[in-house]
C-alpha cells in the first residue's frame, strides 16, 4: 500500500470553529476570534479594485506590502517575509528546521498548528505544562533536550488569552541553545496593552535564532484572504522564501493589507471596541458565576461548572439552538471550557443573556 512519510497518519486535521447553526440562517459567529468590526473600508475598496486585475500573477516579492509593515513597524522590509497566513510559516519552519528524530517543543494548551506542523516534518512535539493557563518558561526549559529544534510559543495565547512579559520572553531564549530556533507567533500582539509585553521585534534584532509572526487575520479582519507576515534574521528569512511559493500571496490580500494598514482610525475603533466589549463581556459573566481566564486577546476562554446540565458541552448545545456559535475546547485538553469571541455589541449582549438563561435553566 502507498504510505505517506512517518508522522502524517499521526496528524489530528485541524477544526476550525463552526460557521453554521441548525435552522439559523445567520447565526451569531463567536467562535473564530474574528474582527468584530470587520475589515476596514479602505481594505474592502482595495480588494474591489483587484477585480480587474484577477488575471495578473500577484508581486512574487510582495515589495509593496513588506514596504508598508516596514513603515507601520519600524523594522527593516528586507528582513519580512509574507505568507499565506501565518499557518503558512508555521508549516515552512517546522518543515526547514525539524525533521525525523527531531523535537518541537510547545506549551500544553498552545496553538494546534504547531503539532500539526511537526507532525507533518516527521518531528515530535513535546509539550511542557502550563501554569494557572499561562506559559511557564521553567517548564519549557526542562523539556529541552539534544534533539530540540523549534520552541513555539504564542504569545498572547490561544486558546487561553493568558501572556507572559518581555523578560520571561528573554529568559527563555537565554535558556535555549543557539542551534533552536525560537518561534514568537504574536497573532494578538495588536490587542495587548500590558507594559511588560513586547511582540517579539527587540529581540529578533539582538539574536540570529528568533523569528517572530504576524497575522492580518484579528485586528485587521481579513481572514478570508490568508495573509500573514514573519520578521526575522536575514539568515531565517532567506530559508523561508526559498521554501514558500513563488506566489503565495494573493494580489487581492496583498492590496487589502497595504490599505488596511493605512487606516489607523479604523484600527483604533477596532481596538477600543475590543478592549471595552471583553471588559464588559468577562464582567457579566463573571456576575454569572462564571470563571473568565483573564484575557488580553479578542476572546474570552469561560470555565463551566462540573456539575449535570451545567458543563461546557450543555452550553455548547444551548447556544447552538439560539444561534450562537461558540468554540469548544476538546482538542486543546480543556474539555471544561469554551472559547468565546468578543463579537459586536449586540451580539455580546445576546450571548450573556443566553448564558444567563443557560444557567437559570430557562
Amino acid at each position: 500500500m502507498l504510505q505517506p512519510r512517518p508522522g502524517v497518519l499521526e496528524i489530528a486535521p485541524y477544526v476550525g470553529g463552526k460557521s453554521t447553526a441548525g435552522g439559523t440562517a445567520e447565526p451569531i459567529k463567536l467562535s473564530s476570534n474574528e474582527a468584530a468590526l470587520g475589515a476596514s473600508p479602505r481594505a474592502r475598496a482595495a480588494f474591489v479594485d483587484m477585480g480587474a486585475k484577477l488575471h495578473r500573477y500577484p508581486d512574487g516579492g510582495a515589495v509593496d506590502l513588506r514596504a508598508a509593515i516596514a513603515r507601520h513597524h519600524d523594522l527593516d522590509a528586507a528582513r519580512i517575509v509574507c505568507s499565506a497566513g501565518s499557518d503558512e510559516l508555521i508549516s515552512l519552519l517546522a518543515k526547514a528546521y525539524a525533521g525525523p528524530g527531531d523535537e518541537v517543543l510547545l506549551s500544553r494548551h498552545g496553538f494546534l498548528m504547531y503539532p500539526i506542523a511537526a507532525h507533518a516534518a516527521g518531528a515530535t512535539p513535546v509539550m511542557a505544562a502550563e501554569r494557572n493557563l499561562t506559559t511557564d518558561v521553567d517548564a519549557l526549559l526542562a523539556k529541552v533536550t539534544p534533539a530540540t529544534r523549534i520552541v513555539f510559543l504564542a504569545n498572547p495565547n490561544n486558546p487561553t488569552g493568558t501572556y507572559i512579559s518581555t523578560s520571561e520572553v528573554r529568559r527563555l531564549h537565554a535558556g535555549l541553545p543557539d542551534t533552536v530556533l525560537l518561534v514568537l507567533d504574536a497573532a494578538y500582539a495588536e490587542f495587548v496593552d500590558a507594559e511588560d509585553y513586547e511582540a517579539g521585534v527587540r529581540l529578533v534584532d539582538s539574536a540570529e535564532n528568533v523569528i517572530m509572526l504576524r497575522t492580518f487575520s484579528k485586528l485587521y479582519g481579513l481572514a478570508a484572504l490568508r495573509l500573514g507576515w514573519g520578521y526575522g534574521s536575514p539568515g531565517i528569512i532567506d530559508v523561508l522564501n526559498r521554501l514558500r511559493g513563488p506566489f503565495n500571496v494573493s494580489l487581492p490580500a496583498q492590496a487589502a493589507g497595504v490599505a488596511a494598514l493605512d487606516d489607523t482610525d479604523f484600527t483604533a475603533r477596532q481596538l477600543a471596541h475590543n478592549a471595552e466589549w471583553r471588559a464588559w463581556l468577562s464582567g457579566r459573566l463573571n456576575q454569572l458565576g462564571l470563571d473568565v481566564v483573564p484575557s488580553v486577546g479578542n476572546f474570552i476562554l469561560v470555565k463551566f461548572p462540573d456539575r449535570e446540565g451545567q458543563r461546557a458541552p450543555d452550553a455548547d448545545a444551548f447556544l447552538i439552538a439560539r444561534g450562537i456559535l461558540v468554540r469548544r475546547m476538546e482538542g486543546y485538553g480543556l474539555p471544561g471550557t469554551l472559547r468565546i469571541s468578543i463579537g459586536t455589541g449586540p451580539e455580546n449582549e445576546a450571548l450573556a443573556s443566553a448564558l444567563a438563561d443557560f444557567l437559570r435553566g430557562v
